[in-house]
């Protein structure tokens, strides 16, 4: 890692920084006072010198008597390298985005426009929205400590250490807890879970989590996450698909979620056996797959025969698209960009040139200019909103394997635990086919295990609607209740 490039403050200059403030948020059942602490939490060597800060932006309901028996929600992105930002500002802070009357099209110019999000959790738990080592205000202090918090298994002991230092320092000990995870975060989860009930490398933590909510899952039982799965990864891929298929190209009048279940159960029977059975099929029997499999993903049948029936992301995104002049979101199937030529068209292997990347700037406008006023806090070093150590410095020292097994060794070890995989139906990156595998391959417990998809992407919280099922059935999950599953 190039000296310095993680390291925003100078350790002789560091002083750890604490912000309160108080507020009230009207909600759909009612107004909420609250207060909130924004802090650092320090991380410190043998000597007795920081090394690393986590940042928290803790939310707590001032109008209950003893919080202690309150659920906490401990919410972060993933990357790894993202800051909390998209999900302080989508979903879980008591400000949100305003968004536009075709929420697909975001702009990228100010004004910026914040709302009370009526759909906040805070009247059924406290809410933490955690900034990693080294992402948004977290700080990475000593560069030669970053191997301790930029690897799978070291960044979820940090969490839960963390978090255990959060739990002594409020007296929640005894409170229901809950990891709320996106993306990278779902591994993060996954992983903290396992090591919370079985130990870490160095030390036991003694702790359990009552609930997991993931979102745009990146758990897998492959080597790696979506590679090395034992599955066709067109199979996997055709809820996917099929959705992005139907949003802009309507070949059915079917619902979204009658023509996706329609697929699905095609992709398991006849193109899975085609798939199998390869050269063997007879012609007819090959055409009549050839033409349902274009039906279902829009893929066009000369495509599919000069791939075997199989197809890319890259190339299926393309297919779904042509003729139309654009190029569709990897991350969120629904939005587009301009295609120009194909020297000057999307770059797909990166979020940076990804059609969704339109809504960085609202975020992190919303984020600076409206939540970090309203919370009271006033700093001068710089927001990471990604820090982008993902690529270049993220190491990992184990297989991907491990956050399905640890997940799976998290519900074993504790019989109590629950798991909610929150989907968008249009998230190519993380393709709720994924899921579904995951929940039968990892053996994780059915009466304990809840999957939907929502017409989304990879942030599901894209929409008002979106918002307010997302919370809906996060407030359900957390409550005790049973998550409605996708039809």
């Amino acid at each position: 890692m190039p000296k310095g490039l993680y390291k925003t403050e100078n350790l002789s200059d560091f002083k750890p920084a604490r912000f309160t403030s108080k507020g009230t948020v009207e909600l759909r059942s009612g107004k909420i006072p609250y207060h909130t602490v924004c802090e650092d939490n320090v991380f410190y060597n043998k000597e007795g010198k920081p090394i690393a800060s986590i940042f928290s932006y803790s939310y707590f309901r001032s109008d209950v008597e003893d919080p202690r028996p309150r659920p906490v929600l401990f919410g972060f992105n993933g990357g790894p390298g993202s800051s909390s930002m998209m999900v302080h500002v989508g979903f879980l802070g008591t400000k949100r985005m305003k968004y536009f009357d075709d929420p697909d099209q975001p702009t990228t110019l100010p004004p910026y426009e914040a709302v009370d999000n009526v759909d906040s959790l805070l009247d059924v738990a406290d809410i933490v929205v955690v900034d990693p080592v080294g992402t948004g205000y977290g700080l990475l202090l000593d560069d030669g400590s970053a191997e301790q918090f930029f690897s799978i298994e070291e960044d979820a002991e940090a969490l839960l250490t963390f978090i255990s230092r959060w739990l002594t320092r409020y007296n929640r000990w005894l409170s229901p807890k809950y990891l709320v995870g996106e993306s990278y975060g779902c591994i993060r989860s996954a992983v903290a879970a396992g090591i919370a009930g079985g130990g870490g490398k160095k030390r036991s933590y003694a702790m359990a989590f009552d609930g997991l909510v993931l979102i745009g899952n990146s758990i897998t039982t492959g080597r790696y996450f979506n590679r090395d799965i034992p599955c066709e990864p067109t199979v996997l891929a055709m809820p996917t698909v099929a959705a992005i298929n139907w949003y802009h190209n309507h070949p059915s009048d079917q619902g979204l979620e009658e023509f996706i279940q329609e697929a699905r159960r095609f992709a398991d029977t006849e193109y899975m056996t085609a798939l199998y059975r390869g050269g063997s099929l007879g012609r007819e029997e090959y055409e009549a797959v050839r033409r349902k499999l274009s039906y279902y993903s829009g893929i066009s049948e000369d495509y599919l025969d000069e791939h075997l029936l199989r197809w890319d992301e890259e190339g299926a995104v393309k297919q779904i698209a042509r003729g139309k002049g654009v190029d569709f979101s990897r991350y969120d199937g629904r939005m587009t960009l301009p295609h120009f030529t194909s020297q000057m068209g999307t770059n797909y292997t990166t979020v940076k040139d990804d059609p969704s990347a339109k809504y960085s700037p609202y975020f992190h406008g919303i984020f600076s200019g409206v939540l970090c006023p309203q919370l009271g806090i006033q700093l001068e070093r710089d927001f990471l909103p990604s820090a982008g150590f993902s690529y270049d410095y993220f190491i990992r020292e184990t297989d991907d394997r491990l956050s399905g097994e640890q997940l799976s060794s998290a519900m074993r070890r504790v019989p109590g635990m629950r798991v909610f995989f929150a989907n968008g139906w249009y998230d190519l990156c993380t393709q709720i086919g994924m899921v579904y595998y995951l929940a039968n391959h990892a053996w994780l417990p059915k009466e304990r295990t809840f999957i939907k998809g929502y017409p989304s992407g990879h942030m599901l919280y894209i929409g008002d609607e979106n918002i307010r099922a997302l919370n809906g059935d996060i407030r359900t999950f957390v409550t005790g209740g049973s998550v409605p599953a996708s039809s």
